[in-house]
């Protein structure tokens, strides 16, 4: 599990990005999210052969993405979850490239995969939405602020502003 302790840097995200950019990395990592979490069902789902899942779920692993929790006392046989850690950024990420290529997929036999909010106990669509008037937000709504204009708490500002 990922130390708390340890001071996130701008390498550490940098870090994420390239493991999710490797080919297999993702689909796994989405694949445990949507419960997909033995060995074997792994490498069934993906059609990835066991030397190449044995790598990429140990470097998963070893980045703090995933833990590993024997399931057989008899045999070395694992289950993969995402960490505490990971669930905080890997979720969000799933989801929205899920739901992205879902609802731009070619194949009309796509069905998206429902998710259940555990709070309430129904199924949801989630969306990004703003902290302060709780709208949801599409990529035309969104300009970042420069860095100086970051660290300020004041109010409102506009497009017109923020360019």
């Amino acid at each position: 599990m990922a130390d708390k302790a340890r001071p996130v840097t701008f390498q550490h995200g940098q870090a994420f990005l390239a493991a999710i950019s490797e080919r297999w990395n993702y689909q796994i990592l989405r694949e445990v999210f949507f419960g997909v979490h033995r060995f074997g069902e792994l490498k069934r789902e993906l059609g990835i052969s066991a030397t190449m899942l044995t790598a990429r779920l140990n470097h998963l692993t070893e980045l703090g993405l995933l833990e590993k929790h024997a399931y057989r006392a008899d045999k070395p046989w694992y289950e993969y979850r995402l960490t505490e850690g990971a669930r905080e950024l890997v979720v969000p990420a799933v989801v929205a490239v899920t739901h992205w290529a879902e609802s731009h997929a070619d194949d009309e036999a796509t069905t998206p995969r429902a998710l259940l909010h555990t709070s309430c106990g129904y199924k949801t669509e989630p969306y990004l939405s703003c902290s302060h008037c709780h709208q949801p937000i599409g990529a035309a709504d969104l300009y970042p602020l420069p860095e100086k204009e970051s660290a300020s708490t004041e109010g409102a500002a506009t497009e017109a502003d923020a360019r």
